[in-house]
């Protein structure tokens, strides 16, 4: 009997709750989407400032003329509010800007962007290893040393491996390892090696002849 007339309650009164639910959920979705508004708006002044620093720091990096812009788009409300965003850049004077995804660059281009962004972000971001692939493609030895102090700055709250062929990023690094490719049989194999003040020494002067190796930072 008990259960009948709750079944009974609620279809009675589901009308009028139907409409207290409707009307609460109008209210709290003004405030969610005031809440958003407000998150957009501190994301596009917090993006203005990102955008000057990211420029700067790539014009250190030797790449002066390129723009950087964080595009924002309107998506689906959400606990994270409603912004959809990308990075655009254009790498030249005179170019488009493209999605970073999509820009045409080479490898120590991207490198350089991407510590020009970690170096921004050093003291916030959370990732613990970061690795650049021959950051120093394409520079001169000036830029070579301005990416090496970048990098080493980076170093400092976060563990950084850096593949490269510059003296002067090796000579900045904390530790030096050796990469070699040994064949034994009909196999090849890589082997690594931590090197000592003197091996140190040597390799950056193997480097700096012009003998073809690779080192980790």
């Amino acid at each position: 009997l008990d259960e009948m007339r709750a079944q009974r309650e609620e279809i009675l009164f589901a009308d009028q709750e139907l409409e207290t639910l409707s009307k609460s959920y109008d209210d709290l979705l003004l405030q969610v989407q005031a809440a958003a508004e407000n998150l957009t708006m501190e994301r596009k002044q917090v993006a203005a400032k990102l955008e000057k620093e990211v420029c700067r720091e790539l014009a250190y990096l030797d790449m002066p003329g390129i723009r950087f812009v964080v595009d924002f788009g309107k998506g689906k409300l959400s606990s994270i509010g409603q912004d959809t965003g990308q990075f655009l850049i254009s790498t030249n004077p005179g170019e488009p800007l493209k999605p970073l995804g999509k820009v045409i660059a080479s490898g120590g281009e991207l490198s350089r962007i991407m510590l020009a962004i970690k170096t921004i972000l050093a003291h916030k971001d959370t990732v613990g290893t970061l690795i650049f692939d021959e950051i120093d493609t394409g520079v001169s030895g000036r830029a070579s040393q301005k990416i090496g102090l970048k990098l080493r700055a980076v170093a400092e709250d976060t563990q950084v491996i850096c593949v490269t062929h510059s003296a002067q990023i090796a000579s900045l690094a904390g530790a030096h390892f050796l990469i070699q490719k040994q064949v034994k049989g009909e196999r090849t194999y890589t082997h690594v090696q931590r090197l000592d003040f003197d091996g140190r020494a040597r390799e950056l002067a193997r480097i700096m002849g012009g003998h073809r190796h690779c080192c980790l930072r």
